[in-house]
Order: structure tokens, then C-alpha cells, then sequence
């Protein structure tokens, strides 16, 4: 099932707002948009992946090699995740959490999924 249009159209704007603050050289708040991206992908499959794509890219930008190693498994367990309805809600996503681990989901990123 696709991402309803205001779902879509938040998941795209945290998207260009990480590139954007990437490019500014905001990464703290470039990897946040990413990580809001990935909570609000979780259910679907191929924005799940990409978004963890894109965290692949950024590690490799910033030569993270602890990012890259974590966002190549996770590119390979998104999908079916999504899928089979195992990804874990709220979770950000980054090698720095447990792949399995669920967390908080931030007020507006929770009335966006819920509605």
C-alpha cells in the first residue's frame, strides 16, 4: 500500500531538509531530518530502504565506517521488515541503535502516521 499524500509530503520535505542542512554543513541537524524520514518510512517498504540508503551515502560522505557497516544490513532488512510488518516503530534508524530496538515517536511524526 502506497504512503498516503500528507505522509508522502512530510517523508519528501525531511528529506530535502537533510540535504539542505547537509549542504549548509549542519550535519547534527542533517542527520536528525534523516532520522525523522526513517520513523515516518517504516511502514513501506521502498521509502524504508531509500531512506537507509541515503544514511548509507552520508556515512560514506562523512567516512563512517561504523555507519556504513550498520546501513548495510539495515538496506538488506528494511523491506522485508516493511513487508512483514517487523520494523520496529519509532526507531531512528542509525547504526547507533539496536536494529531491533523500538523508540519514542516524536508528537508530530506520531499524529502524521496516525492519521
Amino acid at each position: 500500500m502506497p504512503m498516503k499524500p500528507k505522509l508522502r509530503a512530510a517523508f519528501e520535505a525531511e528529506l530535502r531538509e537533510a540535504t539542505e542542512t547537509e549542504a549548509r554543513g549542519d550535519l547534527a541537524r542533517a542527520w536528525r531530518h534523516l532520522e525523522r524520514a526513517h520513523v515516518l518510512s517504516q511502514a513501506y517498504a521502498g521509502p524504508h530502504v531509500w531512506v537507509h540508503c541515503r544514511m548509507f551515502a552520508f556515512g560514506w560522505r562523512r567516512r563512517d565506517a561504523r555507519e556504513l557497516l550498520g546501513q548495510a544490513a539495515r538496506i538488506l532488512v528494511a523491506g522485508p521488515g516493511s513487508w512483514l510488518g517487523r520494523a520496529p516503530l519509532g526507531n531512528t534508524g542509525g547504526a547507533n541503535v539496536g536494529i531491533l530496538t523500538p523508540m519514542p515517536i516524536p508528537e508530530d511524526l506520531r499524529a502524521l502516521l496516525d492519521a
